[in-house]
């Protein structure tokens, strides 16, 4: 039977922690015992858990053995500000999928009000992601950046593979873009960078600073996608090309 997974808030070498929300599901939702067995994440590895004691609202795990878990891949998302329902849930596939970042960043066409509420809301989408995180079994938890400037965003110096997907281009698609970097990879696995627009697209000067910057436009096909679609779209095919 699969064990469910935790999050730890805590731990050292033999034990972990649960405090907050967690805790207190685990001790008044489902009841937990000590001796009761679950995984936990601890930093980037993964244990097989048996509760120790319950003290509080914390609950403690002595770990008893690691558990073999993939990593998360290397991508990172640039997410456009849009629409705070649509963003949350890009930000939980995303994770599902296993983007290793997401970094919000405020484009031309980001509503105002969004773009001037979005700071207040990175530690609800870090929630968000470490909930994600938990429920998909990952053995990590997406990185969620604080918000930037798209002009700052597109700027930072990487040895990544940068892709833009970009409404007007026909003549290249995001699965050559990326088979393209896993070619010249080699025997590594490439590190990918998808910056995805706001809802009515980039504009043509934003365009134009990717193309300065090194970004690589690319098609998602013959369709006009909403902006979440097209972030779990890229993501989805990302994640396939890699693994």
């Amino acid at each position: 039977m699969t064990r469910r997974r935790w999050i730890a808030d805590s731990w050292d070498e033999h034990t972990a922690s649960l405090t907050g929300e967690q805790a207190s599901h685990l001790i008044r939702v489902l009841r937990a015992q000590p001796g009761t067995e679950y995984d936990i994440v601890a930093g980037d590895r993964v244990w097989h858990g048996v509760i120790a004691g319950i003290f509080g609202d914390a609950v403690r795990f002595n770990l008893i053995g690691e558990v073999e878990s993939d990593p998360a891949l290397p991508i990172t998302l640039l997410l456009s500000i849009f629409k705070f329902d649509r963003l949350e849930w890009a930000i939980e596939k995303g994770t599902e999928l296993g983007v290793e970042r997401i970094l919000p960043i405020i484009a031309r066409r980001s509503e105002k009000h969004l773009a001037q509420s979005a700071q207040n809301r990175v530690e609800r989408w870090r929630r968000i992601a470490r909930e994600s995180a938990q429920q998909s079994r990952r053995s990590d938890i997406p990185v969620i950046e604080d918000v930037l400037p798209l002009k700052t965003a597109a700027r930072q110096s990487s040895e990544a593979t940068r892709i833009l997907p970009a409404e007007q281009e026909r003549s290249t698609s995001l699965r050559h873009a990326v088979e393209e970097a896993i070619k010249k990879a080699g025997e590594e696995m490439p590190s990918i960078h998808l910056a995805v627009g706001p809802e009515g697209g980039w504009t043509a000067d934003e365009e134009a600073l990717f193309g300065e910057e090194g970004w690589r436009s690319v098609s998602l096909g013959p369709r006009i996608l909403r902006a979440e679609t097209a972030a779990i779209t890229a993501t989805a095919v990302v994640a396939a090309l890699l693994e």
